[in-house]
């Protein structure tokens, strides 16, 4: 294409959970890169919109302000992306409601995944068959922005690697230093986050594993725990604080925001947590993470692979050929010696 026809304004959606929202970022990155004058702008809940101002291939946050009454909403949400005057929306995640205001806005090129009836009100379409859980999520945002990208004429480049979040260096290394001194942590210490919340999103370990898991790793290397809770989560962190006694550790509740829970996390030397929105955080800031899965082929370790490097990931789900989340079936001894071994020696 011409220069003169590349896209001015963008919508990308992806207005659902904070976990599904952090593996958009990939996809992003490349859209922005391919792009770079484009405005790109995000529909979000306002409980991600905090995340999406952090990142800087957004432009614009749209907030979806879902509202009870189903024809109202879709008119109130219509009216609000139509008087931004988008060239393209981008939806990663379709939902009926979301779909059919898109329609009404008069956007003229609609893409997203051909999927339930939703698709019937976008008019590009990229068959995927997510439900197989055959790629990591953000490989299907990524697949999406390509689709996008040879539509409009044009060869995709490389996706930006890791980290896809990113704070200044002396403000986190000013942060470590404060935890460390609140704690009491020696020097030749690693921190460890346990996050045992899950905010409802994903099948996770109970209290008992994760204290089992914590005292092994205290056993073979020299660390100090941080057991953290996000809204509505303390009472899991406290009654796993409980079963730690002895174990050297301590708490911290997120009180503050999630843009500094996000510097929290980014302070830790290793992420320990269930499939959840923290643990995708984790993952775009390119620290060492440790992941929990159920055996279940739509939460599978492939699907909901976190987004930093390689080197930088561990993942535990138990082994079962009836697709059934029975968690109980983990080692957390045989889980201690391979985290140890891979971020601890």
């Amino acid at each position: 294409m011409k220069q003169t026809d590349q896209p001015k304004k963008i919508l990308l959606v992806r207005n659902d959970k904070i976990g599904d929202f952090m593996l958009a970022w990939p996809a992003l990155s490349l859209l922005k890169k391919q792009y770079p004058d484009a405005e790109i702008t995000v529909l979000v809940p306002e409980y991600t919109a905090d995340l999406a101002r952090l990142c800087e291939w957004i432009d614009c946050v749209l907030i979806d302000e879902k509202k009870t009454f189903f024809i109202s909403d879709i008119f109130q949400l219509k009216n609000k992306i139509k008087k931004q005057k988008f060239d393209i929306s981008i939806s990663l995640f379709l939902q009926t409601r979301t779909s059919m205001a898109l329609w009404l806005s008069g956007i003229k090129l609609r893409i997203g995944p051909a999927t339930k009836i939703a698709q019937i009100f976008i008019n590009q379409r990229l068959r995927q068959k997510r439900s197989q859980s055959a790629k990591p999520e953000y490989e299907y945002n990524i697949d999406l922005i390509k689709y996008y990208i040879y539509l409009n004429h044009d060869k995709p480049g490389e996706t930006p690697h890791p980290p896809y979040l990113r704070f200044d260096p002396d403000e986190i290394s000013d942060l470590q230093n404060e935890i460390r001194t609140g704690f009491n942590i020696p020097d030749n210490s690693r921190v460890i986050i346990i996050h045992p919340g899950t905010g409802g999103s994903a099948i996770n370990l109970n209290t008992g594993q994760y204290a089992q898991l914590a005292k092994q790793l205290a056993a073979l290397a020299n660390v100090f725990f941080i057991i953290t809770a996000g809204p509505g989560e303390l009472s899991q962190a406290t009654e796993l604080s409980e079963k730690l006694q002895g174990t050297r550790h301590g708490m911290h509740e997120s009180k503050t925001g999630i843009v500094n829970f996000c510097k929290y996390i980014n302070a830790a030397d290793v992420f320990i947590s269930g499939s959840t929105g923290p643990l995708h955080i984790a993952g775009a800031l390119n620290i060492n993470t440790v992941a929990f899965y159920p055996a279940k082929r739509s939460a599978s370790p492939t699907r909901w692979q976190t987004t930093n490097a390689e080197n930088k990931r561990l993942y535990f789900s138990p082994e079962s050929s009836t697709d059934k989340p029975d968690m109980s079936m983990l080692n957390m001894p045989d889980c201690a010696h391979r985290i140890a071994e891979h971020f601890l020696k």
